[in-house]
């Protein structure tokens, strides 16, 4: 009997649903590769421990890259390894997969994302577009004739998109997610402190005491890394103030996005997300005060999932479940 997974193939982290289980398995989505020849040294969590910690012959990769596929060789062996550490192929039946895409994944693109899938092992491969995917993990019908609106932040992309009757209705994609914020975090380190940081210890800074409104300067984080004038080890102390400057940029870019969004929704869609409020999903939303500050900015209620990292992945789990009862969207 044919299993059906769901796929929520992110740039941070792949999480996969199995139908009838929920989710079982969530892993960065980064290979180790020996560049001697080309051989996979670990995938997943044993491959994030590498970052930025390997020989030269070995090179940790990120195969995705703002929400597509930046290396399909490896993005294929690693959804190939997860897949086998699943056990869910045999000689009789392949896995049917339901995986996610940004909004504005090109033609190329998704059919690169199919491709891949099926190399891996699967047998029918849906595509669905993430921010769809989300609301319905998100606990949101998205198949009535009302408007959700919901903004997923993920790793490579934000995804911000109203959706009626199964369908969207007005979107946006920006490049501008959780792993860009992890770069503004090392940009501002690197100018204000004079000191080279890594990105896991940005992305921990980011995890820790991100915000993005009404920050406490009396939240800091110790940061170790490389000054740049003496070329030595060196520690600073970074408060929640300064990563709140860090962050100020790309937020505003994701407030303006919202607003286009929003200008573009038909009147009585408007009314609906007035009286529902907007969803808010993915890594990048658990930012102090996200919330707050885009209820302000938007004049419109919006809500954090109770599982925001895991959104897509259990949209994905929904979706299979009723997947004759959906088929058509």
């Amino acid at each position: 009997m044919s299993k059906y997974l769901g796929i929520d193939l992110g740039t941070a982290n792949v999480l996969i649903d199995v139908k009838g289980e929920g989710i079982v398995l969530n892993e960065p989505s980064v290979v180790a590769i020996n560049t001697n020849n080309n051989d996979v040294v670990a995938v997943g969590k044993d491959a994030y421990m590498m970052v930025g910690r390997t020989p030269a012959n070995i090179k940790a990769i990120r195969p995705l890259k703002d929400g597509v596929i930046a290396d399909f060789d490896i993005t294929e062996k690693m959804l190939q390894y997860f897949i086998d550490k699943l056990n869910m192929r045999s000689r009789f039946s392949k896995p049917t997969i339901m995986i996610c895409a940004p909004t504005n994944v090109t033609p190329v693109e998704q059919k690169s994302i199919i491709e891949a899938a099926e190399q891996a092992g699967g047998g029918k491969v849906y595509l669905q577009l993430e921010p769809k995917v989300a609301a319905v993990g998100a606990g949101l019908d998205i198949f009535k004739p009302q408007g959700n609106m919901v903004i997923d932040i993920g790793g490579g992309t934000s995804d911000i998109a109203v959706i009626s009757m199964g369908d969207i209705v007005t979107s946006r994609s920006l490049r501008f997610a959780g792993d860009k914020m992890t770069s503004a975090i090392q940009a501002y380190v690197k100018q204000n402190h004079a000191l080279i940081i890594g990105e896991r210890t940005a992305e921990q800074i980011k995890m820790e005491i991100g915000c993005v409104m009404d920050a406490d300067e009396n939240k800091t984080f110790s940061a170790s890394g490389i000054d740049i004038v003496t070329g030595l080890p060196k520690e600073i102390t970074i408060n929640e103030v300064e990563v709140q400057k860090a962050l100020a940029d790309g937020v505003d870019q994701i407030v303006e996005a919202a607003k286009n969004v929003l200008e573009q929704t038909p009147p009585e869609l408007s009314g609906d997300i007035i009286d529902r409020g907007i969803m808010l999903t993915g890594g990048g939303s658990l930012l102090r005060n996200l919330d707050k500050l885009l209820s302000d900015k938007l004049q419109v209620p919006v809500l954090l999932t109770d599982s925001p990292l895991d959104s897509v992945a259990l949209g994905t789990g929904v979706l299979l479940e009723n997947i004759e009862k959906h088929k058509k969207y």
